[in-house]
């Protein structure tokens, strides 16, 4: 095969190049060594811009992190890139600052951020066989300050970028500086950044308080954390401790007489995991993270670094007594759960679902994956009494959600997702989908007044039967028998008949249904448009139902919740102002206006009584509760013209329930939480006792043709009374305290509502 001719051509003209290079004479070797250094400055000049400039320098040293302001003032979060607490160089034991500098850096004072001596002295034991580092205190610091900019990767252009910005730090910063710098920077386990929380953390002490043992302790741990981690690895950290023990008699930092001892001194670790303070809403901080993070880089700012303030609507005073709500609430419920589950009759009477459970856990793969048979692990992991009681303690804790907004601007007043935050990071009012059981019928009714039918209109209360596919038939039963009479819709709701839903859903269409939920606020669970879907069998969020709610109260008219209102500098410049988007129309005003005072009648006399019974609210309200079946889920959503909070109360598993007819129904549950937050509320006048809901309907042309007429004649208005004399303001109550807690017997209630039938699926939907 022959070459092309322009190959052949290149080739003649490389051959006499290819010659001198393999003999080269004496004058071009020179003229190569000489270029090399050249060639070498060359390069690093053209690195210089590439690596962080003294401002990024100080900024590193000086961040200010974003902190999370409420609507009246309070602090709610502090966003830090790491878990860390800066202390000068006089708050660290010497014992540390000695140990770190005989072990890592003995020559720190003496250079200016290379060392070139240890350089070389690496480099010869790397070529021999034997890897060494040659970095400086100064270079790991460039590393930890800039690890995006620097990288890790072992390559010349890397090392380079990092001695160039080890000299730029040591122009900038002092020794001590440096020093100081270092170890509040340097990474240690467990989320512990810095010297402060690393002595918190292994040896629950503050740093300046750290011996020689301890001292030599962490400082080995530089080495490489996980390898020598004093609490998985006892053995390794202590060989590295006396390691560096030795260091520090070496380089004259500790009395030789001394060492024999301290390397016999057992380990003492005194662990406790240090965990950043989850702050009084850490599930709205949560939101708002993910928010400030995208919108800090596509404005060019820097969460962690730059000082920003975040003015949220949060209500810290609502927050704080929702938060108390829930778990207090949540307390006497888990009091339930455990009586329902810990006896015979519970854990140990439902030995098939506990099985399902081991086979879902962690350990139970484990053992799999050791080689253990299927029916060996079960058996194995059911006889261990500590996994067990453990498995039943994760799988019965109660969960509780609380979520409240202003309805006129779809601000967030209140945002509680679990009932510890630690325990359960899941948000059960952002995360969590579950069935809204009777809080869905409103968008039954509201689609139906939409559709021209009028609250006092009536459906038999009688036996239903609604054909499904696959010749199945869906039977939605009450509690109590039909009865063959006529029920108003206004009962139907107020009392929850089940019957008289599924019947007007008949009517109304679920189509109809479930696109007028979407429109309310129900904008990113799906829903399925069947005829149990009256009943809440489709999983919402928490989120979404009371933002559909707020539209109620609304006037029939949907704002997206908005949890932001601006954004300010360090200086309190603003950067950024949000108003809140337009409002949409999801129902006409009348018609929201008739669905909301049919809603009334269930806190007036239906099945949200206690509200006024024993919460003893008397201002305009209105609401609806909500229990699945088996009473899996509670709900409760409460509307005043000045806010809508709702509440629900499960399991994380819906497989487990209160297995109580009483405790476990919407109205027992969680209507006491939204009771304690609308009690503080109204006592403290977070919102108006006395404003009232009014309707929104704009009058028609002949109506206001006929008030103009009407004005016309009549007669002059009286002349009003002088005012009274003026009196001092009275003060605003002081915060009260919760309601007494829930009565230990069983009230009835006046109509309690039955938990709706679940649609059967089909087989191939799978039952």
């Amino acid at each position: 095969m022959s070459l092309p001719p322009l190959l052949l051509r290149t080739l003649d003209h490389l051959r006499p190049l290819l010659v001198r290079l393999r003999r080269p004479t004496r004058r071009e070797v020179l003229r190569v060594a000489a270029g090399l250094p050249l060639a070498f400055m060359l390069w690093v000049l053209v690195l210089i811009p590439f690596t962080p400039g003294i401002r990024d320098i100080r900024k590193a040293k000086l961040e200010q992190p974003a902190r999370v302001m409420s609507a009246d003032g309070k602090e709610l979060a502090v966003f830090k890139w790491a878990n860390r607490e800066w202390v000068g160089l006089a708050e660290i034991s010497p014992q540390v600052t000695a140990a770190l500098i005989a072990t890592e850096d003995h020559r720190f004072y003496a250079h200016h951020g290379i060392d070139f001596y240890r350089l070389g002295g690496a480099a010869l034991r790397t070529f021999s066989g034997d890897k060494q580092g040659g970095s400086t205190l100064t270079q790991q610091l460039a590393r930890n300050l800039f690890p995006d900019e620097i990288g890790r990767a072992p390559t010349l252009t890397r090392k380079l970028k990092e001695a160039i910005t080890a000299f730029k730090i040591e122009a900038l910063y002092s020794k001590d500086e440096i020093l100081e710098t270092y170890l509040n920077t340097v990474p240690f386990l467990y989320n512990a950044w810095g010297i402060e929380m690393a002595a918190r953390t292994y040896f629950d002490k503050p740093a300046r308080s750290l011996d020689v043992l301890e001292g030599a302790t962490l400082v080995g741990m530089l080495k490489g954390n996980s390898y020598y981690n004093p609490v998985i690895n006892p053995e390794r950290a202590v060989a590295r401790r006396n390691i560096v023990l030795a260091q520090m008699v070496k380089r004259g930092k500790l009395d030789e007489a001394r060492l024999a001892a301290l390397q016999k001194k057992p380990l003492r670790i005194d662990f406790e995991r240090q965990l950043e303070a989850p702050g009084p809403a850490p599930h709205f901080a949560q939101q708002l993270r993910k928010w400030l993070i995208a919108w800090a880089d596509s404005n060019n700012y820097n969460i962690y670094a730059d000082g920003l303030v975040l003015r949220t609507t949060l209500d810290s005073r609502l927050q704080a007594q929702a938060t108390q709500a829930v778990v207090r609430r949540g307390r006497q419920l888990q009091g339930l759960a455990d009586q329902a589950w810990g006896g015979r009759k519970g854990w140990a009477g439902s030995p098939e679902l506990v099985e399902a459970f081991v086979k879902e856990s962690k350990e139970y793969r484990a053992a799999l994956a050791a080689g253990l048979p299927p029916d060996d692990a079960v058996t194995r992991l059911l006889a261990d009494k500590t996994f067990t009681d453990a498995l039943r303690r994760d799988k019965t804790r109660v969960q509780v959600g609380f979520f409240a907004l202003d309805p006129r601007d779809g601000q967030v007043r209140a945002w509680v997702g679990s009932r510890d935050f630690v325990l359960d990071p899941f948000d059960h009012v952002a995360q969590a989908r579950r069935q809204p059981g009777s809080t869905f019928k409103p968008f039954v009714y509201g689609a139906a007044f939409d559709k021209g039918m009028s609250p006092a209109d009536t459906i038999i209360d009688q036996e239903v039967e609604i054909p499904l596919k696959n010749d199945e038939i869906w039977r939605p039963t009450d509690e109590s028998p039909p009865s063959g009479k006529p029920v108003s819709l206004r009962d139907g709701l107020v009392y929850s008949r089940n019957r008289i839903t599924a019947q007007l859903m008949e009517q109304v269409g679920a189509g109809r249904v479930a696109k007028l939920a979407r429109k309310m606020g129900v904008r990113q669970s799906p829903l399925e448009e069947v005829p149990s879907l009256a009943l809440g069998t489709s999983p919402v969020t928490l989120k979404e139902m009371v933002s559909a709610y707020g539209s109620i109260a609304n006037g029939g008219s949907y704002i997206e919740p908005v949890l932001v209102t601006r954004v300010e500098d360090s200086h309190g410049t603003v950067l950024e102002e949000f108003a809140p988007l337009a409002p949409e129309e999801a129902l006409p005003p009348a018609t929201a206006y008739t669905l909301l005072d049919v809603m009334r009648g269930v806190v007036d006399r239906g099945t949200g009584t206690a509200i006024r019974n024993t919460f003893g609210l008397r201002a305009d309200l209105a609401g609806k509760t909500g229990t699945t079946q088996d009473n899996t889920d509670g709900w409760f959503i409460l509307m005043h013209p000045q806010l809508v909070g709702g509440a629900w109360v499960g399991f994380n598993d819906n497989r487990i329930t209160l297995r109580s007819d009483y405790w476990g129904q919407g109205a027992k549950s969680a209507l006491p939480i939204v009771g304690d937050a609308f009690h503080y509320a109204l006592a403290n006048r977070l919102i108006d006792p006395k404003m009232r809901f009014v309707s929104k309907e704009q009058p028609g042309l002949l109506r206001r043709a006929w008030s103009w007429a009407t004005g016309l004649f009549a007669p002059a208005p009286e002349p009003e009374p002088a005012p009274p004399p003026r009196r001092r303001p009275r003060p605003v109550a002081p915060p009260v305290e919760a309601p007494p807690p829930l009565p230990p017997e069983p009230v009835p209630l006046p109509a309690p509502e039955a938990p709706p039938v679940v649609e059967p699926k089909t087989p191939a939907e799978g039952v």
